[in-house]
């Protein structure tokens, strides 16, 4: 595929092959994008900016409400190239493509819904009949840098709200997964966006990210990835609006009163779907001492039913990670989890990129595994003596971005909410429950604003303040 700059499709002297993660083979190629790809594609947005601006916001709302009918519509198409580019099972693309739906949708709804307010100056001791009000504008152009677990959602939820707040938007989709983005670009093209409203540059992020985030042109930066690469965007911005969605190593707590069988299921959605690779993955499982190996037999047999292989077969409820050495380096971490004292009850091994879900016993909370961010299908269990320990265990990371409980007592479970410091707080469900109209965030380590349309247009505009003098 080429890519979208300056309003035209264009190729490059350097490509970069898309690859299937599951067999290695070469699925599409994409242009290697330069600091000259990027200069452009910031001078066209700027004039985008302008264009998009003056966009009523109905016909903002119109542009997105089209574009999510036409993605409904080929969810099987983009199903197929999210699956053969990122290797999450066909299942959970389809439901990636449908979330994207009502990311667009609801974005395009809350083109309609931007306002602001009369400020009560007569309240200041000063007053003599000025009157009040704000206003939104766009911030101009926004910068959309995605990463490639969810290779079409994520880029919605950038490309969406940008639009919808009236911006023009230039997407950075992840190296290795960025034909959804493309597509998406194409469908938004479609559906009548001015055509410096969008560009889509491919390209790895040590070419030509810095050349991105560093120009003053772009005033809005929204990344999704890793702290490493947050951290470094931030420091290289400048005097930019900034969203940061970072990664976690998200806690779930079990209390003696937890339904075990109900807590395995969670277990698994929320810590091995689309292979672990999901940065409010259920990691770190801090379990009740007197449950402990009741969960543990319970949540072995329910691993060991699942179907792990091929994510293109209707059958198969995991799939590979997104290359063979991320499959590589999970591994490490549980060996030396392993060599450390702790116990491998399923799973362990990898093929490729395939690796086997894990089931980590007996760990300590210093290790590795449960300390840092694993990216990865295994969980780490740890046992508890109390919600004391539970939630001090839970607070024990530079992360914050989701947590979860389960409980039927609505005091622990509202002490849980009140203490752990986590931007997202889930009762009686894993860590990795999200709809995609909610703020969603993390503290800490894990970054700084909110995602979910209604939140994401706020930090995409500048608040106006206007005062009438009589």
């Amino acid at each position: 595929m080429k890519m979208y700059v300056s309003g035209k499709w264009i190729e490059s002297t350097e490509t970069i092959n898309v690859v299937n993660p599951y067999d290695s083979q070469i699925i599409d190629t994409v242009p290697k994008g330069n600091f000259h790809d990027v200069d452009k594609a910031i001078a066209s947005a700027v004039r985008g900016s302008e264009v998009m601006a003056a966009l009523p916001a109905y016909r903002r709302f119109e542009i997105l409400r089209k574009t999510a009918d036409l993605l409904e519509e080929r969810i099987e198409e983009f199903a197929k190239i999210i699956t053969q580019e990122e290797g999450k099972t066909i299942n959970e693309a389809r439901g990636e493509v449908q979330r994207a739906v009502q990311t667009i949708s609801l974005s395009g709804e809350e083109a309609k819904r931007l306002y602001g307010e009369t400020i009560p100056l007569d309240g200041a001791p000063t007053w003599s009949g000025q009157f009040g009000f704000t206003i939104r504008i766009p911030v101009g152009v926004v910068a959309a840098i995605s990463p490639f677990n969810f290779p079409l959602n994520l880029v919605a939820h950038k490309v969406g709200p940008a639009i919808a707040a009236g911006n023009s938007v230039i997407v950075k989709p992840a190296t290795d997964t960025p034909l959804s983005a493309l597509k998406l670009t194409e469908i938004l093209l479609e559906s009548g966006l001015p055509e410096e409203g969008i560009q889509c540059i491919t390209g790895t992020g040590s070419s030509i990210g810095d050349n991105l985030v560093s120009d003053k042109r772009i005033r809005k930066i929204t990344f999704t990835g890793s702290q490493e690469v947050g951290e470094h965007i931030c420091k290289v911005a400048g005097l930019k609006k900034v969203t940061m969605e970072l990664g976690s190593n998200s806690p779930l707590i079990i209390m003696p009163d937890a339904d075990i069988e109900k807590v395995a299921a969670a277990t698994i959605s929320s810590g091995f779907s689309n292979a672990g690779q999901v940065c409010i993955s259920a990691q770190r499982i801090i379990t009740h001492e007197s449950i402990y190996s009741d969960y543990l037999d319970e949540l072995s047999s329910q691993v060991n039913a699942m179907n792990v292989g091929d994510p293109l077969n209707e059958s198969t409820l995991m799939g590979p990670m997104v290359r063979a050495e991320d499959a590589s380096r999970v591994n490490e971490w549980i060996q030396t989890a392993v060599e450390s004292g702790a116990r491998t009850l399923v799973g362990g091994g990898f093929s490729g990129a395939v690796h086997q879900p894990t089931v980590v016993a007996d760990v300590d909370p210093d290790m590795k595994i449960s300390c840092e961010e694993l990216f990865g299908p295994a969980v780490a269990v740890t046992p508890c003596s109390n919600i004391d320990q539970a939630i001090e265990l839970a607070n024990d990371t530079n992360f914050g971005l989701s947590a979860a409980i389960f409980t039927q007592d609505i005091d622990v479970a509202m002490r849980f909410a009140k203490d752990v410091h986590s931007g997202n707080l889930m009762i009686n469900s894993g860590p990795q429950w999200r709809t995609d109209l909610m703020p969603y965030g993390g503290v800490k380590d894990s970054g700084m604003g909110k995602e979910g349309p209604k939140y994401a247009i706020e930090e995409m505009t500048e608040l106006k303040m206007v005062v009438y003098h009589p």
